[in-house]
């Protein structure tokens, strides 16, 4: 299989186990980032506004919930690019869970040092009422995105296998 659709494939079967998880979270009653405000944060851009005080009160813009859905499978998408540029078409071949750990942990950079300072809601979450719970939330959900790399490259070749 060609390698881009591979890592395609293999970045939206993360990115769907990462929200799997995040449903397990909802149905426990624990609150996680809606898309939407992704969504509206890309909205805001063509009008050259990329930070804001507070994204929950930034003017709505329009399909904002389809748009920040579509911007979070692309991302979870471009991750799994970075799988591939640093441990190679290999680790495809024959995958290891640590390194698409790493790169799920390394993944909570975008979050940490751009989306939630340009939300309003400091680095690291450092203006949100407890960072430190927003912190190991994060960490959890960039690793879920990682253990989600793994199972989708075991899952994925066993596909293949049988074509």
């Amino acid at each position: 299989m060609n390698s881009i659709v591979q890592t395609i494939l293999i970045g939206i079967g993360a990115t769907l186990t990462m929200d799997g998880y995040a449903l397990i979270l909802k149905i426990l009653g624990v609150k996680s980032l809606d898309y939407q405000f992704v969504g509206r944060w890309i909205g805001h851009f063509p009008n050259g506004k990329f930070f804001h005080q507070k994204i929950t009160d930034a003017p709505p813009v329009s399909h904002e919930q389809i748009l920040g859905w579509i911007a979070h499978y692309l991302i979870g998408i471009t991750f799994a690019f970075l799988l591939l540029f640093v441990f190679g078409e290999k680790w495809f071949q024959t995958p290891t869970f640590t390194p698409a750990l790493l790169v799920g942990i390394i993944t909570i950079i975008a979050p940490f040092f751009l989306m939630q300072p340009a939300f309003g809601f400091g680095i690291a979450g450092s203006n949100l009422p407890d960072p430190n719970k927003a912190r190991l939330m994060s960490l959890i959900t960039h690793s879920v995105y990682g253990s989600g790399l793994y199972l989708s490259t075991l899952i994925l070749n066993q596909i293949t296998k049988l074509f």
